[in-house]
């Protein structure tokens, strides 16, 4: 096992590592910007150092700052995170070069599973569903056209390299391609360094359904269930819970069965997520994979009562798994809300500052993943998450219920925040219900706005 490890991220997902690593013995060592000098994660780590200025260019996306850091205080091993470095093949080679271990994915499973394109092939080359669309990259409009002709509209334009919402533009048909085309190269040549694109068929009011998985460096893998991310905005999730409701044993274990088959494949170690589209009628096809841990990794935690950042590290170190697929059970019901320092009624507009009064939900199977307190400045130039609301209970109806409750005490003083716009989502006859899908939140959103 490791003695010391490097946490290359701040944040709710820093301290959640931090924790971690003091439940098992292993030195932490936090790096901040100038802005997060006053930062919880800089603050509970057992060394900290700072590596730049405030904006993340100059800080945590500086690879060398961030591999010298680790080179002065000894550690053994960095751990990404999300975000920021965690999926950059370039960073995670420079570790190795370096004598440092990165606890995720081998550099070459991180590019062959980061272009969106490639990781289609490989998923397709497995025998894993895939949705219709392009044989990898598109290397013009005129291909772009004579594939949209094939598989019929309406597409999805998409950037190999993309993430977060950013490089994807609906087309509806064959006139809106032309801009379509063009606005995804642009934005993710800005975005990614990146301008390759790939077309999908646009599939119709599908669920967001991913699969977690563990894979060792000794050839064990296993799935950890479903979680249902169908609820996001603009592509980014905004609730998520485990398992899908919707979900019927042999769906499962279908879906369960090809994301181990795709990690195998891809000769893929660590955690990892595999993402699919749900179709009306159950079909389910391959969209991507995130080589990292996920933001809503609590909720596999809350229902399988396995830790995924020790095991993270755990396989990092060259352990073996130590599950099968039989020792993993469901327990219960879990629901994640992503508290961000916004204003719904402005637009989701980002809302950093003071924040003068704090009170913290808990009771009964609540977890709250944050890295906020009260009297702490939210700095304006980082994704304003600055918490996880966690709850778990015995089924989805406890659940729901200890999430309305853990919401209505999460009070915050200084600062707008969306736990009011929570309340109101788990009050919708579809969440009630689980009867939703990705379009949802952005059609209950042009709702609200004209009340």
């Amino acid at each position: 096992m490791f003695k010391k490890i490097l946490i290359a991220n701040r944040g709710e997902i820093a301290v959640r590592v931090i924790r971690a690593c003091r439940d098992m013995g292993v030195i932490s060592v936090a790096v901040y910007s100038e802005a997060d000098r006053d930062a919880m994660h800089a603050n509970i780590a057992d060394e900290s150092i700072c590596i730049g200025g405030a904006l993340a260019k100059d800080s945590y996306l500086n690879m060398g700052a961030v591999v010298t850091a680790a080179k002065i205080s000894g550690a053994e091993a960095i751990h990404p995170g999300y975000g920021f470095l965690s999926e950059n093949a370039e960073f995670a080679a420079l570790c190795g070069e370096y004598g440092i271990k990165f606890i995720g994915p081998r550099a070459e499973s991180i590019a062959q599973m980061g272009n969106k394109a490639e990781a289609k092939k490989t998923m397709a080359r497995a025998g894993v569903p895939v949705i219709p669309g392009s044989d990898g990259a598109v290397g013009s409009l005129a291909e772009a056209e004579s594939i949209c002709d094939d598989i019929g509209y309406p597409v999805m334009v998409k950037a190999s390299g993309g993430g977060g919402g950013r490089g994807i533009r609906f087309v509806p048909d064959r006139a809106e391609l032309l801009a379509a085309y063009n606005m995804c190269k642009t934005e993710a040549k800005a975005s990614f360094g990146d301008d390759e694109l790939y077309i999908e068929k646009f599939i119709r009011g599908p669920k967001h359904i991913e699969i977690q998985i563990l894979a060792d460096e000794r050839g064990g893998a296993v799935h950890l269930f479903e979680r249902d991310c169908s609820l996001q905005r603009r592509h980014q999730k905004i609730i998520e819970e485990a398992p899908a409701f919707f979900m019927d044993a042999g769906l499962r274990e279908k879906m369960g069965g090809a994301a181990v088959k795709a990690v195998l494949a891809a000769n893929y170690h660590n955690a990892g997520t595999i993402e699919f589209l749900v179709d009306k009628d159950k079909n389910f096809y391959f969209m991507e994979m995130n080589a990292r841990i996920q933001v809503e990794h609590p909720v596999t935690e809350s229902i399988t009562g396995i830790d995924l950042v020790k095991q993270q590290i755990k396989i990092a170190a060259g352990e073996a798994l130590g599950i099968t697929q039989s020792d993993v059970k469901i327990l219960g019901h879990s629901i994640e809300c992503r508290i961000n320092a916004e204003n719904p009624d402005k637009n989701f507009a980002p809302c950093p500052g003071a924040i003068k009064e704090l009170n913290v939900p808990g009771g009964p199977g609540v977890r709250v993943d944050s890295a906020v307190y009260q009297g702490y400045v939210i700095p304006p130039y980082y994704d304003s998450m600055i918490s996880k609301l966690i709850v778990f209970g015995a089924d989805r109806a406890e659940a729901t219920a200890r999430m309305r409750r853990a919401l209505a005490e999460y009070l915050f003083e200084g600062i707008e925040t969306n736990v009011d716009y929570h309340i109101d989502l788990l009050s919708t006859e579809e969440f009630k219900s689980g009867d939703f899908n990705i379009d949802f939140i952005d059609e209950y959103n042009k709702k609200r706005i004209h009340r």
